[in-house]
């Protein structure tokens, strides 16, 4: 079949709309002037002589009657060039470009322009195909094969223009293989809006209302151009078809991009690097994309990169988070993820951010039944350490960490800030429960503040909770602390030759706290094990389970009394009064919704006022994320003081209790203080560590100290103010 058309040499730069797509009252460029920023008519024929310098010049045009320009312009700065269709070129005086030691002169030089307006003071050198774009002010484009916008350009959303189909429609499909959680990708999209339409897959009305707000939030006119804003710089590129491109861009060597929003601005400007390839997807503001990375069907969230060879499909990646070298696959990825290493692999799963994949980590056996129907899911500050291997589908609580291994069988693991262990020589499964604050205090610690220091976005459509304490976690903490009392009787039932059978859970929890607030001889000989953590008959042992246990009542101290305090900083009134605003019902469901955490029952209202119309496009959706962020400090104070009301087994706080609280919780914060600096230490007191160093003079001067660690440091500042502030407060 004949796959290249012939047309009448003078139809170039014509009838760009076909004419049965126009409006009532649209003509050919009624969208064009819409979307040039300039005023309308900065333009004008050109004069006798401007016309004779440019043919002098060897440029040539189908009519020169649309070759439209300013009081200020210079035809000597245009040169052996081509136009077709109507020109409009801004402001063209004699200048050069800089733009990282490349020096341009300002004009229109080797290069064929079809129907374009062209800003101020622009260079263009060696453009073979320029169509259909209007081009901001003082960029430069340089050696660039073909860079062209279709009629039916939709710029990476996922919506459907006059006379189109709906099969045309881009879909990306996250979290799942099959296309069971596909969501319509949009410029402005966050994981908040992808994790609703992905997640409430049940609710068919919602998803019905998702794609007509979808579908309305963009015009579906046939006919607008691609724009390339103020400053950008476009050079040694090969295609751009249907590209929107902020201001302040740079591109440089880029090998295909096609269908894309590349958002930048001056604050946040997005840079795209030596042989990328992007088709179908959305590209938030400040992000960097370099070195042959792959992406088709995707979403970036602002402030994120993918470098090295990185390949991104199907999967939306969060604010603030990096990729390299690796294959991404289907994912739902939340902010704050890291992923660097070239033999690690994911699919199929949802991320709920604070996350890092280690070197060696397939996060990919989803093929376990007869379809590639299965998924993962793992909560904030997933950690797979070095080549771990995890079978689909899976679960993981917050904070999970996992030792190197090869995991032979799904997981379900509810325990959260743990360690689990491959133990192949015992043939079973290990969790160490609250390892991070037993183990790891320095890193846990260092998250929250790691997380906010690196957040630079400027535009935060997207709301982030990066305390790793906080309601979310706080419940599952203690939904694992009744499963360690259930799980502990359960042993010692089982060492006294009894039979848990006939005793319920209520039982079973008052033996189990029992004995894991006794002596420690009680449960240290104790085989306790977990039960429904993994799909096989092996035992899932949980070792250390009273320390496990009493480092859970610390974390939910330590986080009531953290948030509670917050709360009288802001409200400075007395202890009967903030009893009063704080008390009621404690919220126990929460929903990480991108990285907010939302009481599952506002995420219900949520959707029912989608689907009822109330919320009816997304910068109302958007707008209730933002009243909700607003009323989360109150509603994270009032879950802590519901916290606390829990471990002291009260619903009304005497003065007493709340005093005696104050004093553990200064105990408990020389005790993170305290152990920062140990599991810091640690890395400097092995033998090994210093087995490479001359002396311990040279190791010194070559990483420092523990004490010199500028965490380290502003722990122990930290530590000193909220000690003085608790015992401010025992005195009131």
């Amino acid at each position: 079949m004949d796959t290249v058309a012939i047309k009448p040499a003078d139809s170039m730069g014509k009838n760009f709309i076909p004419p049965h797509y126009l409006s009532d009252g649209q003509d050919q460029y009624t969208l064009r002037n819409k979307q040039n920023p300039h005023p309308l008519p900065p333009w004008r024929h050109l004069r006798a002589n401007e016309l004779e310098q440019l043919v002098k010049n060897g440029n040539t045009a189908d009519n020169w009657d649309n070759f439209l320009a300013t009081d200020n312009f210079d035809p000597a700065q245009v040169k052996n060039s081509s136009f077709f269709g109507l020109v409009r070129i801004g402001r063209l005086t004699n200048l050069v470009l800089e733009h990282h030691d490349l020096q341009l002169p300002t004009g229109i030089v080797n290069s064929l322009i079809v129907s374009c307006d062209i800003g101020n003071d622009v260079a263009i050198h060696n453009v073979s195909y320029l169509a259909h774009y209007i081009i901001g002010d003082r960029c430069i484009l340089a050696n660039i094969d073909e860079m062209h916008t279709t009629n039916h350009a939709k710029f990476g959303n996922g919506i459907i223009k006059k006379g189109e189909d709906d099969s045309v429609r881009v879909w990306v499909d996250l979290m799942n293989e099959t296309g069971g959680r596909q969501v319509l990708p949009f410029d402005g999209m966050t994981t908040a809006d992808a994790y609703i339409w992905a997640k409430f897959r049940e609710n068919s009305a919602l998803l019905e209302k998702l794609k007509t707000i979808t579908q309305n939030s963009f015009d579906s006119k046939r006919g607008y151009y691609g724009t390339v804003g103020n400053f950008c710089v476009i050079k040694n590129s090969r295609i751009l078809k249907d590209v929107k491109i902020g201001s302040d861009a740079y591109i440089k060597g880029a090998n295909k991009l096609k269908n894309l929003t590349v958002n930048s601005s001056h604050e946040e400007a997005t840079q795209i690097g030596e042989g990328v390839e992007l088709v179908n997807g959305i590209i938030g503001y400040g992000c960097n994309i370099f070195y042959g990375c792959k992406a088709v069907r995707f979403i970036l969230g602002n402030r994120s990169n993918l470098k090295y060879g990185a390949r991104l499909i199907n999967s939306f990646l969060g604010d603030n988070s990096t990729i390299s070298c690796c294959e991404v696959l289907n994912n739902l990825i939340f902010p704050s993820h890291e992923q660097h290493h070239n033999n690690s692999f994911l699919i199929a799963s949802l991320v709920m951010g604070q996350s890092n994949m280690a070197a060696g980590a397939t996060i990919g056996s989803n093929h376990n039944s007869r379809a590639n129907d299965c998924e993962l899911q793992a909560g904030r500050g997933f950690w797979p350490g070095l080549c771990t291997s995890v079978k689909h589908p899976s679960y993981f609580a917050s904070f999970i960490l996992m030792s190197k291994g090869d995991y032979p069988a799904e997981l379900n693991i509810k325990l959260p800030f743990s360690l689990l262990n491959n133990n192949v020589s015992q043939n079973q499964l290990e969790i160490i429960p609250a390892f991070w604050w037993n183990y790891n205090m320095y890193a846990l610690s260092r998250n929250s503040w790691k997380f906010q220091n690196r957040d630079n976005r400027i535009f935060k459509v997207q709301h982030i909770e990066t305390d790793p304490l906080a309601p979310d976690t706080a419940e599952e903490i203690i939904h694992a602390r009744a499963l360690l009392e259930i799980w502990t009787a359960k042993a010692a039932l089982k060492k006294d030759g009894l039979t848990d059978e006939n005793r319920d859970n209520q039982e079973l929890r008052s033996i189990g706290k029992a004995l894991l607030n006794g002596p420690p001889e009680k449960t240290d000989s104790l085989e306790v094990i977990g039960e429904n953590m993994e799909k096989s008959q092996r035992k899932c042992v949980i070792a250390k389970v009273r320390t496990g246990y009493q480092a859970y009542e610390q974390m939910l101290l330590f986080y009531a009394v953290k948030n509670i305090t917050r709360f009288l900083d802001t409200q400075k009134i007395g202890f009967d009064q903030m009893q009063q605003h704080l008390q009621g019902k404690r919220v126990k469901n929460w929903c990480n919704l991108g990285g907010q955490l939302v009481p599952i029952h506002e995420v219900t209202r949520l959707c029912e006022d989608i689907t009822a119309d109330k919320l009816h496009s997304w910068d109302a959706i958007h707008n209730r994320y933002s009243e909700l962020w607003e009323r989360y400090p109150l509603e994270k104070q009032k879950h802590a003081w519901g916290v606390l009301s829990l471990l002291l087994g009260t619903n009304t706080i005497s003065p007493t209790q709340w005093i005696d609280t104050l004093n553990r919780a200064v105990t408990v914060q020389n005790f993170v203080c305290e152990q920062v600096f140990l599991s810091r230490k640690k890395d400097f007191d092995s033998s090994f560590k210093q087995a490479t160093f001359r002396s311990t003079d040279e190791m010194i001067a070559t990483i420092g100290t523990a004490d010199d660690n500028s965490f380290v440091q502003q722990i122990r500042q930290e530590t000193d103010a909220y000690n003085q502030k608790l015992l401010q407060l025992t005195k009131m």
